[in-house]
């Protein structure tokens, strides 16, 4: 008896109303998860430059910033006072030669500035060189160091804010 209520059901399965019916129900869709890197969520397209900035001479310049380095700005003043002026390859090459820690600081933020100079503005690093570069003071972060007979001294952590302004060669 089971065996033709079975059958009864193929059967009915089988209709062409059945078939009907089911092709006329929407069929609910889940949107597909995006995974970071795949390729319906990169764009292959290359982004638009936009126009870089002109200081008053008509020369292109380009910024980099570094904000909170944990470094003395009085230190860093002392390594980005060589970089002033010369040109992007000599610049590189005295920061590797530096032997202070202000220095690969400052190379860090010296490749940034060239990377946006070449990415977003189509410009090449050998026709750049370092316009204004200057250190300002970040925040101080205090603490304290126990000190002889129950006294402490404050420890001043001094932060720097480090900027780059690259412009195009004279010459170039």
């Amino acid at each position: 008896m089971s065996d033709e209520k079975d059958e009864k059901l193929e059967n009915e399965a089988e209709t062409p109303e059945n078939e009907a019916a089911e092709e006329a129900k929407p069929k609910e869709e889940k949107p597909k998860k995006r995974r970071r890197g795949s390729a319906e969520t990169t764009t292959t397209a290359k982004r638009e430059t936009v126009a870089a900035p002109r200081d008053s001479e008509g020369r292109v310049t380009v910024r980099a910033q570094a904000k909170y380095v944990r470094c003395a700005p009085r230190k860093a003043r002392l390594v980005v006072d060589h970089i002033r002026g010369k040109s992007v390859d000599d610049a590189r090459a005295i920061l590797a030669t530096t032997p202070r820690a202000a220095a690969r600081d400052v190379l860090k933020l010296l490749d940034s500035a060239v990377a946006n100079a070449e990415n977003n503005h189509e410009l090449v690093s050998d026709e750049l060189r370092v316009g204004k570069v200057y250190v300002d003071e970040g925040p101080t972060l205090k603490r304290f160091q126990p000190r002889a007979q129950g006294r402490a001294t404050r420890i001043r952590k001094r932060t720097s804010h480090m900027t780059i302004l690259l412009t195009t060669k004279e010459d170039a």
